[in-house]
């Protein structure tokens, strides 16, 4: 998330104050109120996100071109996770970090179940953005990894469809590849981190520039399946282990 204009800034702090309001007076509903449905939770919630919207674009979906992420249909534990990750520094970004240094686990919780129900479709990919012997050394990398230097594929963790698995682990298809270099690019230099075991710096880190861009050009070339929806379950156990992703069988490091 690069080149967020900065003049709109103080009027996004007050969106997003204004919705901590709205949290507090839901939070005060008398205990007769009528519970909420999902779409009237979403509808409750669509104007105290609208700091959100304002870069990832409407209902988070953003677009396929510069540096914001798309966030709808993400897994929910991701989502907090990274919101997290920015309120403690693990990464830099000013205006996300303003927006959010104040905000508790719960209202974050909030922000990304709200973003992790949205389904909405994703558009076609734009036109491939390398040739095709960079094309294919993407695809390696990304299906079958490079057993010679231990680097796992991307398909081991983030699923077979790249849509990611519930609930913590992102799908890598439908987002720019400008956002998808500089991510690689911030793990590779210590400018994003995760939580302990930070496995994604030590993969980032094993892999060449001209690499980091055969995989972006590769992955946003690629339709998005099953509507992004995150699987449920990998194929196999993970390659290694990763700070923030409970539950999910890992490799006996012993056996490899």
């Amino acid at each position: 998330m690069l080149n967020c204009p900065r003049r709109p800034l103080r009027s996004l702090l007050s969106l997003l104050w204004g919705a901590a309001l709205g949290v507090s007076a839901l939070a005060a509903a008398p205990a007769g109120a009528v519970p909420e449905t999902p779409a009237t939770t979403a509808s409750a919630m669509a104007p105290r996100v609208l700091a959100c919207t304002t870069c990832h674009g409407k209902e988070g979906r953003a677009t396929q071109e510069g540096f914001f992420p798309r966030i709808a249909g993400k897994p929910a534990g991701y989502l907090l996770n990274q919101l997290v990750n920015f309120r403690e520094g693990r990464r830099s970004y000013p205006q996300m970090g303003y927006l959010i240094e104040h905000l508790t686990d719960d209202y974050l919780r909030e922000i990304a179940t709200h973003f992790a129900g949205l389904q909405v479709p994703y558009a076609p990919p734009p036109a491939p953005q390398a040739g095709p012997q960079v094309l294919e050394r993407g695809r390696q990398l990304v299906q079958q990894g490079d057993v010679a230097r231990q680097l796992p594929a991307c398909v081991q963790c983030h699923g077979q469809a790249m849509t990611g698995l519930n609930p913590s682990i992102p799908g890598l298809l439908g987002l720019p590849r400008d956002y998808l270099n500089s991510q690689l690019g911030a793990w590779k230099t210590g400018q994003r981190r995760a939580q302990a075991p930070d496995c994604m710096a030590d993969i980032a880190r094993q892999l060449s520039p001209d690499e980091v861009s055969a995989v972006s050009a590769w992955l946003a070339a690629q339709p998005v399946p099953g509507g992004g929806k995150p699987a449920d379950r990998l194929a196999g156990a993970m390659p290694v282990r990763c700070g923030g992703v409970d539950g999910v069988p890992v490799v006996d490091a012993a056996a490899r």
